[in-house]
């Protein structure tokens, strides 16, 4: 295999590869994102987070790495096509909340382990339905916000010179995840569900306060992603992939 078909290779492999592990991580964040839990009971710290924000800082790395190898365009392909697999995902999901039960399947759950009446069918039509007026705030925050990070990561490049990793991606994270942070909430919690105001602002609050400290903490992991790719790439390759990534800036 020539030295030209071997880097074309390469960077397939860590494109499906970056690319998995985002929508894999996204699509997870959707589902399980109908689940506010207590920081207070888990940690002893004052709060609520949504479920889904736990593994969100897995996407907005992801995306950074890719930003870096692939551009704003490849950041956005992959975020379109997240898009279109979630709208899926919940196609699906809505259309078993309408198919009916079978009896034995209600009669063998009709308790729980305490032996507490349980509608099992109920439960299932409130967790999923649910998350059906959160798809839509989700997917509209996820596409501002993957627009914003994006863009302001090769702005931030492009002012920096390519130095400076930590700055654009730590950078282009909080201003995305500020706008994201508070849209899917006020889509899905106000607009299609029952919380008032000052809950959406009081748990967006609290969630963005949570991804600005995760993308920094999680700064250590985003070089020694780069530190991975890089040997995987070898440098000239690498060198030249990010200067195509840099002039890389339309779908």
């Amino acid at each position: 295999m020539s030295l030209t078909k071997t880097f074309a290779h390469k960077k397939q492999q860590l494109y499906l590869v970056l690319s998995g592990i985002f929508l894999v991580n996204a699509l997870l964040a959707e589902i399980i994102g109908v689940k506010i839990f207590s920081v207070t009971a888990l940690l002893g710290l004052p709060g609520d987070l949504t479920a889904g924000v736990i593994i969100w800082p897995v996407v907005f790395i992801t995306t950074d790495i890719i930003n870096e190898y692939f551009g704003r365009a490849g950041v956005l392909r992959v975020s379109y096509l997240t898009v279109g697999l979630i709208i899926y995902a919940f196609l699906v999901i809505l259309a078993t909340t309408k198919l009916p039960p079978a009896a034995f399947w209600l009669d063998v759950n009709k308790t729980d382990p305490q032996g507490r009446p349980f509608n099992i069918e109920f439960a299932y039509q409130s967790i999923f339905r649910q998350g059906l007026g959160i798809i839509i705030g989700s997917v509209t925050a996820f596409i501002i916000g993957q627009v914003l990070d994006a863009s302001v990561f090769q702005g931030l490049r492009r002012i920096t010179g390519g130095r400076y990793i930590w700055l654009r991606a730590t950078g282009s994270t909080l201003v995305s995840q500020l706008v994201d942070s508070f849209v899917v909430l006020f889509v899905a919690f106000y607009v299609f569900g029952n919380w008032p105001l000052a809950q959406v602002i009081s748990v967006a609050t609290f969630n963005y306060w949570y991804k600005f400290a995760a993308a920094i903490l999680l700064t250590p992991v985003l070089y020694l992603a780069h530190a991975i790719i890089d040997r995987y790439l070898g440098k000239d390759d690498t060198l030249e992939l990010q200067q195509e990534a840099a002039k890389n800036v339309s779908v």
